[in-house]
């Protein structure tokens, strides 16, 4: 049975959750359940802090697991594991921050101290990028450590950046990682369910990204109309009862949809149609 962790709480938690529910496997109701069985898929589930995942997973004890990229970096066991699939979402970087003015490019920072949640991966940068600094270690309120005296700037993990702007402080240098929502594995290691689970985790992406688009065209417009629309493969192109006319089937980007709908409409196409693909595999 494989063995897959996932968050047990916070954003990143609704996320997976909501993913592999998609993907058709059983997701606990209750909160405070730790572990859940799927017996029909052959998965059994445990529900642990992010942080803690990356530490399991190298040391074998679990298959795989859903965490953030920074997390599982920030957990150094990087040598015993792996990313299998990235999800695209939960997306943020880590960035160095300090008062407004203070600096403006990280080689500052040598014989400065920074404060930071992640000191393993703060350390692997400033090790990789000649900085001579001090790592002040922190588990909270970072924004806070620089107005008490604890540090001259700070590492964290910004999404929108408003909290940093909340606090005085503004962005400097280039990103020193950028992060998402990913899922890892033991290196070398390919478990039984492993590359169905992949499988279907990259159907929910897919399904997500596209929509199914339907239309009809004169005969004569549709290799212009195909392509506007070339699909994954190549599109479905069927013969009307109206032997002058063509059905065209096709997946498209859902960012895409509405130019491709007006494109489609101004070469002559009808009766366009999009429904949303609930689940695929590519």
């Amino acid at each position: 049975m494989l063995r897959v962790a996932l968050p047990n709480k916070g954003a990143l938690s609704e996320i997976a959750s909501t993913m592999f529910k998609e993907a058709g496997y059983l997701q606990r109701r209750d909160s405070r359940e730790l572990v859940l069985v799927d017996e029909d898929n052959q998965v059994e589930f445990f529900y642990l802090r992010p942080r803690d995942i990356a530490v399991y997973v190298g040391r074998g004890i679990l298959d795989v697991g859903i965490t953030g990229r920074d997390l599982y970096l920030d957990a150094d066991v990087d040598d015993a594991v792996d990313e299998q699939l990235s999800l695209g979402i939960g997306k943020s970087t880590f960035r160095f921050a300090a008062p407004i003015g203070a600096f403006n490019d990280a080689q500052q920072l040598n014989g400065k101290r920074i404060a930071t949640s992640y000191d393993v991966l703060l350390r692997h940068y400033l090790e990789k990028s000649g900085i001579q600094a001090s790592i002040v270690r922190l588990d909270g309120a970072i924004e806070s450590s620089v107005r008490l005296g604890v540090a001259d700037a700070i590492a964290d993990v910004v999404e929108t950046g408003n909290t940093i702007k909340a606090a005085g402080m503004e962005i400097f240098g280039d990103p020193l990682l950028e992060s998402e929502a990913v899922m890892i594995g033991r290196v070398g290691h390919k478990p039984a369910g492993l590359d169905v689970l992949i499988r279907r985790l990259n159907g929910v992406l897919v399904a997500r990204q596209y929509v199914m688009l339907d239309y009809d065209v004169r005969r004569e417009q549709a290799d212009q109309a195909c392509e506007l629309t070339p699909g994954l493969e190549s599109p479905t192109v069927s013969d009307l009862a109206n032997s002058e006319w063509v059905a065209v089937r096709a997946m498209v980007k859902k960012s895409q949809t509405n130019n491709i709908m007006d494109e489609l409409y101004e070469v002559g196409a009808r009766a366009i149609l999009v429904s949303q693909i609930h689940a695929c595999r590519i």
